[in-house]
C-alpha cells in the first residue's frame, strides 16, 4: 500500500515531525556503534483521562500508516546536517538515509479496545537508533486520538444510545490536522457523523451539514427564484410553483399559531424556500434566526406542509441559541398540534436537533427523558477536550539487547515496568472484568480456571484470582515491517469501541468518580520490579 496510492496516507505524520534530541541520540547511538542493537519502547498512559476509569486506544491506523511510509528524504537529511554539529561524520547522514521500518515490530491494542494506565496502547521494536526516533510521532498519532476518542465515549454515554450525536468542531479545532483527528475519532468514540468532509473523504466519517444564519439572513425576502416550479416526489403529476403554494400555506399556519401573517421574516422565509428547492428531500429550518416562535417555526411550517403536498418529509429543525432544552419542549408541542390541525401526522415526529456550546453538562440535561431533542451537534467541548487538554502518554525504554531495562526516579509514579510483556484481561464467569495483569512475555499466560497471585499496581500486598476467561490484549500488527493483518474499518473499530465500553460495570463507567479498575503485575513481573528498584543488575 504506497502512501501515494493511499488517500489516508496523505494525513500521515513525516519523520520530521520529531523532536530535535531524537537526532541527537540517534546520532549518539550510532557513534557509540549501537544504532542496530534490538531494543524494545512501550507507549502508555499513567492515568486515565477526564478523571474517568478508562479510555480507549486510537491512533493504530494512523502509526502503521506513518511506518509504512517512513523515509528520510534528501532534504530531511540536508535539514538534520544543518541543525547537528557541523563536524559530524557525514556516513551519519548516509546511514540516515538508508533508515526504513523494515526491521520494526509493533504490538498493540486494537483500535476501540478499553485502555488502562500502565498497560502499552503500543509495543515497538527493532533497531535501537529506529525505534528511538520513533518516539514522537507515534506519540503524537496516538495520544490525541485516544483522548478525543475517549472524549466522545464519555460524552456518547450521557447522551445514551438513542440520541444523533454530531461533530461539528472542525473550525475550533488546534490546526487543520487537529481537526481532521478529532473528526475521526470522535466517529470511533461514538459520534455519528461530522461536519468536516474531508474527514469523509479520507476517512469514511458519515458527513452531515445543512445550513448556516449567514444563508438565511443573505435573502432579503424580495428575491425571486429562477425556476420555483417543483416536482412531486412520486416523479408523477405537473410541477407546482412552491413559493405560492408556501404563501398560501402560511396564511393557514399563522391562524392555527394566532400569528398576523406579516410576523414572520419574509428573508428567512425566502432562503427557506432556496433550500427547499434545491433539498427538497432533506429540508431542515433553523428556527432562530430572528425569532424562534413569531417567524422560524411559523416560516418552517409553511414550507415543509407545501412540501408535504408533494410527498416530501421535512428532516428536522435546528435550534442555535437560547435555553435548547425548552424551546425543543416548546417546538415539539407545536409539532404535535399543527400535525393534528392539518392533519399530516409526520409532522409530529419530525426531529429536533441543538447546537451552542454543548458541555457535559448541557449534554446531560438535554439527555434526560421528555426533553424532546433528537439530534446534539457539539463543536468545541469535543474537540479542544476542555477538562483535560492531553492524554499524558509516555513512550519507554523497556528492553535493550534482551536485557530488561527499568527508569528509576525521584518520583514513584515515573517509574517504568522492565521488560519485554504480555497483557491479558482476566474476566468473571458473567464476562464482567476483574483486572488488566501485565506478565514478562517469557512466562506462560494465565489459564482460565487456574487460581493466580498478582500485585495490583500501587497496593503493598498481593492478592489471589482466578478468571473463568482470559483474553490476551496485544495483538501483533507488524512484524519486521510487513503487516501482519488488514487493520478493521473504522466504522468496524466504532462497533468494538461500542462493545468494550459495554462491558464496563456501572460504577467503572460513572464519569464522576467512578470505581478505578485494577491492573496487575504477576509475580515474576513484580519480583523483577522489586530487584531492579533496590539496585540490583539490569
Amino acid at each position: 500500500m504506497a502512501a501515494e496510492q493511499d488517500p489516508e496516507g496523505r494525513a500521515a505524520a513525516r519523520p520530521l515531525l520529531t523532536d530535535l534530541y531524537q537526532a541527537t541520540m540517534a546520532l549518539g547511538y550510532w557513534r557509540a556503534g549501537r544504532a542496530r542493537e534490538p531494543a524494545e519502547f512501550e507507549l502508555f498512559f499513567r492515568r486515565c483521562p477526564f478523571g474517568g476509569a478508562f479510555a480507549l486506544a486510537a491512533g493504530l491506523r494512523d502509526c502503521l500508516r506513518f511506518l509504512h511510509a517512513f523515509r528520510l528524504q534528501d532534504a530531511d537529511v540536508q535539514f538534520l546536517a544543518s541543525v547537528l554539529p557541523p563536524d559530524t561524520d557525514p556516513a551519519f547522514f548516509e546511514h540516515l538515509r538508508s533508515l526504513d521500518c523494515s526491521g520494526v515490530t509493533v504490538r498493540a491494542l486494537p483500535e476501540g479496545s478499553l485502555a488502562l494506565p500502565g498497560v502499552p496502547l503500543l509495543q515497538v521494536s527493532g533497531p535501537l537508533l529506529v525505534v528511538q526516533l520513533l518516539e514522537t510521532p507515534l506519540l503524537c498519532l496516538v495520544s490525541y486520538a485516544s483522548l478525543i476518542a475517549t472524549n466522545a465515549a464519555r460524552l456518547r454515554l450521557i447522551a445514551g444510545p438513542e440520541k444523533r450525536l454530531l461533530e461539528m468542531g472542525l473550525r475550533r479545532a488546534q490546526g487543520p490536522d487537529g481537526g481532521l483527528t478529532a473528526s475521526t475519532y470522535s466517529y470511533l468514540g461514538g459520534f455519528d457523523a461530522s461536519s468536516n468532509v474531508l474527514a469523509g473523504q479520507l476517512r469514511g466519517v458519515p458527513v452531515a451539514g445543512t445550513l448556516a444564519h449567514s444563508f438565511v439572513t443573505s435573502f432579503s425576502g424580495t428575491e425571486v427564484p429562477p425556476d420555483p416550479m417543483l416536482a412531486p416526489a412520486a416523479g408523477r403529476g405537473p410541477r407546482v410553483d412552491l413559493v405560492a403554494c408556501v404563501e398560501a400555506w402560511l396564511e393557514r399556519v399563522c391562524a392555527h399559531l394566532g400569528l398576523g401573517v406579516q410576523e414572520p421574516h419574509p428573508g428567512e422565509r425566502a432562503a427557506f424556500v432556496a433550500y427547499a428547492l434545491a433539498f427538497p428531500q432533506a429540508f431542515q429550518g433553523l428556527l432562530d434566526t430572528y425569532s424562534v416562535r413569531r417567524s422560524g417555526l411559523p416560516n418552517f411550517l409553511a414550507v415543509a406542509l407545501a412540501l408535504g403536498e408533494l410527498g416530501y418529509r421535512a428532516i428536522g429543525v435546528r435550534l442555535d441559541s437560547g435555553d435548547l432544552l425548552q424551546q425543543a419542549q416548546e417546538i415539539r408541542a407545536h409539532l404535535r398540534t399543527s400535525a393534528a390541525q392539518f392533519q399530516v401526522p409526520w409532522l409530529e415526529s419530525v426531529p429536533i436537533a441543538v447546537s451552542n456550546n454543548i458541555d457535559e453538562g448541557e449534554l446531560a440535561r438535554l439527555a434526560q427523558e421528555g426533553s424532546e431533542v433528537n439530534v446534539i451537534g457539539i463543536g468545541t467541548s469535543v474537540v479542544t477536550c476542555p477538562r483535560q487538554p492531553s492524554l499524558g502518554c509516555v513512550y519507554k525504554l523497556v528492553s535493550v539487547g534482551g536485557q530488561p531495562r527499568m527508569k528509576l526516579t525521584e518520583d514513584p509514579d515515573k517509574q517504568t515496568l522492565p521488560g519485554s510483556k504480555a497483557a491479558f484481561r482476566l474476566l468473571g464467569s458473567d464476562g464482567s472484568l476483574l483486572l488488566d495483569l501485565l506478565q514478562l512475555s517469557e512466562e506462560p499466560p494465565p489459564q482460565a480456571g487456574q487460581e493466580l497471585r498478582v500485585w495490583p499496581r500501587g497496593a503493598q500486598v498481593s492478592r489471589t484470582v482466578r478468571p473463568a476467561h482470559v483474553e490476551p490484549l496485544l495483538r501483533l500488527w507488524v512484524q519486521e515491517g510487513q503487516l501482519c493483518e488488514p487493520l478493521p474499518s473504522l466504522a468496524e473499530s466504532r462497533a468494538f469501541a461500542q462493545l468494550s465500553l459495554s462491558l464496563l460495570s456501572p460504577a467503572h463507567r460513572r464519569l464522576e468518580q467512578p470505581e478505578l479498575y485494577q491492573v496487575a503485575l504477576s509475580e515474576k513481573l513484580q519480583a523483577l520490579v522489586a530487584r531492579l528498584s533496590a539496585g540490583g543488575p539490569q
